[in-house]
């Protein structure tokens, strides 16, 4: 099990994410991932800087930890022909540490280029064509594509990594993990949902290594004082209570701000771990051992309390949740 941490862009500044990339490295996490917004889910987080600037300079200031988005959309707000150009980039820039996380995408962060929302149907038909294009421009080779929804005129990328980056998509059900396990290395998914590891294996093709990591997303509001971690909870991340088919649709903050206006503090504490009990963090974080997920980063709700946090996985948050996955191990020892 590798144990991760979130550098979440909707809610810091982009040196504080550098920052506290560098300080995850040094606490000992074993890889970073990326969201890559171009607004936040609230008001109250207020940040979307560009993350594969903040990537590039992260690749920089460390050099053990792995890096990875969780997730870019390759459909509107950026072409795949130019996202498999950063995460080559990124690929070399970090010594071959970075996996290129691909989804779907939210209407939140890709309405601003000014084209329609597509219904979900054709959103993953795009992110099909998508994934078929990164592929064969990662194989280095000068590529012509005429898609439903992509062309690629004689596009070739011309500084590639020695190691292939490797691809992770997000799912949300069995259906998903169907139709993009033949196309992806790993999975991605926020809910420990037993079934999916099963679903996506069963999905991979005999061509396919048969090594899949599946990678997991926690959140945590750690602080000493449990009713400020309430608090700013539920100030910050109350908007993951739509669940993913609203919060995929919703356009701006205030969407989600009227959306998620009923929302209690007790309703957000019951869902995300709040206060300093490392018990109640590997309590959450087992959910996803047991489900058989090999990676599972953290998210600390709050950009300027990231140090105690940190301070604290290193202390006793990582020991403890390494002791828990490795309980869960079904594999001999």
């Amino acid at each position: 099990m590798r144990i991760g941490y979130t550098c979440m862009s909707e809610q810091s500044d982009p040196r504080w994410l550098v920052r506290d990339a560098r300080a995850a490295e040094e606490a000992g996490f074993d890889l970073v991932v990326f969201s890559d917004h171009y607004s936040p889910w609230l008001t109250s987080q207020g940040h979307a800087p560009y993350a594969w600037s903040v990537l590039g300079a992260v690749s920089q200031v460390t050099s053990r930890v792995e890096l990875m988005t969780y997730v870019t959309a390759p459909t509107m707000r950026y072409h795949p022909a130019v996202v498999a150009q950063k995460a080559a980039t990124v690929g070399l820039l970090s010594e071959g540490r970075f996996t290129l996380g691909l989804g779907s995408g939210e209407n939140l962060n890709e309405h601003v280029v000014g084209e329609r929302w597509p219904a979900v149907e054709e959103r993953q038909d795009m992110l099909v064509e998508a994934l078929e294009i990164i592929d064969e421009l990662f194989e280095g080779q000068l590529l012509t594509y005429a898609g439903e929804h992509f062309r690629v005129d004689s596009a070739r990328l011309w500084d590639l990594p020695e190691r292939r980056v490797p691809i992770a998509v997000g799912v949300s059900g069995d259906k998903s993990c169907t139709r993009f396990a033949p196309l992806a290395d790993h999975m991605i998914a926020v809910e420990p949902d037993p079934s999916f590891g099963p679903a996506w294996d069963a999905a991979r093709t005999p061509d396919q290594p048969a090594a899949s990591r599946r990678i997991g997303q926690l959140p945590v509001c750690w602080d000493a004082d449990r009713d400020a971690a309430i608090a700013r909870a539920h100030d910050q991340f109350r908007w993951f209570a739509g669940g993913w088919k609203v919060n995929a649709d919703l356009p701006t903050t205030a969407g989600f701000s009227g959306a998620t206006q009923f929302v209690r503090p007790e309703d957000v504490a019951e869902a995300i771990p709040c206060g300093d009990d490392v018990d109640a963090v590997v309590e959450a974080a087992s959910a996803f051992f047991a489900a058989g997920f090999t990676d599972l980063a953290l998210v600390q709700v709050g950009g300027e309390h990231q140090q105690p946090f940190l301070e604290a996985a290193q202390r006793e948050l990582l020991p403890a949740l390494r002791e828990a996955a490795a309980s869960n191990d079904p594999s001999p020892s």
